[in-house]
């Protein structure tokens, strides 16, 4: 399979990603080059931290038009969890803050209620709301892991790809022909997770 260019904006599980899609078989690069990003067959944006603090990395490192003209250029791309939010117009977290807004939504917060705990942390059933070649040989029902506070409210219903419920229903995926976003992290959800991923990288490889 052909490279994968993982963005590295300084924060984020990047080795881990690195190490799942290299289990799938697929050859990946951690790289902050936005050309070696552009150039690549498919393009990965992990993230783990605080939203502003990662669009000011991807600012300051030069990657928000890159990561702008991969999307708008239809290239294979996946992002999870922080790098599932940022694709969108705002997140609430610490006040308005201002994402990529290549999708119209907005990034809200869970409020703690039933005694349910925030984060949400652990594993977690998806329910699927349509098919997708980034989902093929998943099922309604299957179990992915979660760590996250925050969800995304996509304006567009016609991108969701699952939903998860915890306390509320959230979407926890969205997909269109080129790209794949989860709340989820495949790269921690054992075989599920590494399904995904070689979803993804043969996706990429066919593109």
């Amino acid at each position: 399979m052909s490279e994968i260019a993982i963005v590295d904006y300084g924060m984020g599980n990047l080795r881990s990603v690195q190490k799942g899609l290299e289990r799938v078989g697929c050859k990946a690069q951690v790289t902050r080059e936005p050309q070696q990003i552009i150039s690549a067959r498919g393009v990965v944006l992990p993230g783990v931290g605080a939203f502003s603090a990662c669009m000011e990395n991807l600012r300051r490192f030069g990657l928000v038009e890159a990561i702008r003209e991969v999307v708008l250029q239809r290239k294979p791309f996946l992002g999870i969890c922080l790098g599932f939010q940022l694709l969108f117009t705002e997140s609430e977290e610490f006040g308005p803050q201002k994402g990529l807004d290549l999708f119209p939504g907005k990034v809200v917060g869970f409020h703690p209620q039933n005694g349910l705990k925030v984060p949400h942390m652990g594993w977690n059933r998806i329910v699927k709301k349509k098919e997708s070649p980034f989902l093929q040989g998943i099922s309604d029902g299957d179990y992915l892991y979660f760590v996250h506070s925050y969800y995304v409210t996509p304006a567009d219903v016609s991108v969701v790809a699952t939903t998860t419920t915890y306390g509320t229903s959230f979407v926890s995926s969205i997909a269109t022909d080129h790209l794949f976003a989860c709340q989820f992290h495949p790269e921690k959800s054992q075989k599920i997770g590494l399904r995904i991923l070689e979803n993804f990288a043969r996706f990429a490889e066919r593109a």
